[in-house]
């Protein structure tokens, strides 16, 4: 599967869908992860871009809000039941970029933006996460197993 797939997600297992209409994945990641918790008897429920959380974007000093891809509760093998939010990311995307290149071209310049602005969001999510004892995890293609 395309890793720029992009559709709606047909669910097999409608109950434990509880966010809003149909859940839209923007790639072949996000639509195997969506099979996973439609299909996975631990999860117990789950949505897709279902909680919005307010950041201040680091680039433009404006209030902003980060949209994570999952919110998903599941039993843990030891019978807990955990509430986690989830994004899910190329891993290129969670890499710090060179500090100092030797050139600062515009795809560096473009990394440099992407990598603050993630840190801004995901530092939220961390916080709106720790206030309701919600996980936040990101998601690579090695974590997905692609």
């Amino acid at each position: 599967m395309s890793r720029w797939a992009n559709g709606t997600y047909v669910l097999k297992n409608p109950a434990k869908y509880i966010g809003k209409g149909s859940p839209r994945y923007r790639s072949g990641w996000e639509h195997a992860f969506f099979r996973f918790c439609d299909n996975n008897d631990a999860v117990l429920e789950w949505a897709s871009e279902s909680i919005a959380i307010p950041y201040r974007n680091p680039v433009t000093g404006k209030q902003s809000v980060y949209i994570p891809d999952i919110l998903m509760t599941y039993r843990t093998r030891s019978n807990q039941v955990r509430a986690e939010l989830i994004e899910i990311k190329p891993k290129k995307e969670t890499i710090m970029p060179e500090t100092n290149p030797s050139r600062r071209t515009k795809a560096w310049a473009y990394k440099v933006k992407t990598w603050v602005i993630n840190q801004a969001k995901w530092q939220a999510a961390k916080e709106f996460c720790a206030d309701r004892n919600y996980e936040f995890r990101i998601m690579t293609e090695e974590e997905l197993g692609v």
